[in-house]
């Protein structure tokens, strides 16, 4: 299993948030290892983790970190973005939404937001917590976001000590750039974490 510097950069905002995590319902999308779900399920969270539904294997992975962190009461479902599936419809409201390094391919980054925003459409609080890693300069999401009518704020790393070559004693995210962004609904003016 392999660990991308982005979810490394995640789990940092998490523990540095730890204390707003208990009774949270938690949505890891594209958990693969699942490292941000498992850290925000081990800090009392509620937790699914989903996975590309057509993908089998990620789905497993996100099943053997559960299980190899001792957390058989997180969910895994798949979930792949841009289509209304039967896990999604039954989801119930969830307070955070977890996305490491979604946001790679430009040619996925409206099918997340299409998911994002019907996960917002049944708790308009919801907040999308979201790292990525700089890939090249022509990629915006800030075009897509005003289309859904979203907005977001950039978390400069420094503020959850994520500005670092090591964090918690792990070579990642070694000198790879990587942005801390939290999306919402434009509408309201959702508070970000204490």
């Amino acid at each position: 299993m392999y660990v991308w510097p982005c979810a490394v950069v995640l789990a940092q905002y998490l523990w540095f948030h730890r204390r707003s995590l208990p009774g949270k319902a938690v949505l890891e999308i594209g958990a693969g290892v699942s490292l941000p779900g498992i850290l925000a399920a081990k800090c009392g969270a509620t937790v699914i983790l989903s996975d590309n539904s057509e993908l089998p294997h990620s789905l497993e992975i996100c099943q053997q970190s559960c299980q190899m962190n001792n957390l058989p009461q997180v969910h895994v479902i798949g979930l792949t973005w841009g289509h209304i599936s039967p896990d999604l419809l039954a989801l119930p409201p969830q307070d955070v939404i977890l996305a490491s390094d979604v946001f790679f391919e430009p040619e996925d980054f409206e099918d997340i937001l299409t998911t994002v925003y019907f996960l917002m459409e049944k708790n308009p609080k919801v907040q999308l917590w979201s790292t990525y890693q700089l890939r090249s300069a022509d990629w915006s999401l800030e075009a897509l976001l005003y289309k859904w009518d979203m907005k977001c704020v950039h978390i400069p790393l420094e503020s959850f000590d994520a500005d670092q070559e090591d964090i918690a004693e792990s070579a990642l995210p070694g000198r790879h750039t990587i942005e801390m962004l939290i999306i919402s609904f434009a509408k309201g003016s959702p508070d970000l974490p204490p």
